[in-house]
């Protein structure tokens, strides 16, 4: 799909000086601009997995945690 995007003149030189280094396309350059941004923006299921079973053996129970975190706020 082609778009148009129009950018600042400082960010345009910025972009071809680094087009050239990496001896890549400007749409090259932006594609990976773009899948890293949206790469960023994705949930982590690693994420998920690390926080599965912290409460396991923990000898206080996740409500007794909130209620004494609750107790600190009065």
């Amino acid at each position: 799909m082609r778009t148009i995007v129009e950018l600042p003149e400082e960010q345009l030189q910025g972009l071809t000086a680094l087009c050239r280094r990496e001896k890549i396309s400007r749409a090259e350059a932006v594609r990976r601009a773009v899948a890293g941004l949206l790469d960023e923006q994705k949930p982590s299921e690693d994420g998920l997995a690390l926080g599965f079973g912290l409460w396991k053996g923990r000898k206080l129970d996740s409500r007794q945690y909130v209620e004494q975190l609750r107790k600190e706020w009065r």
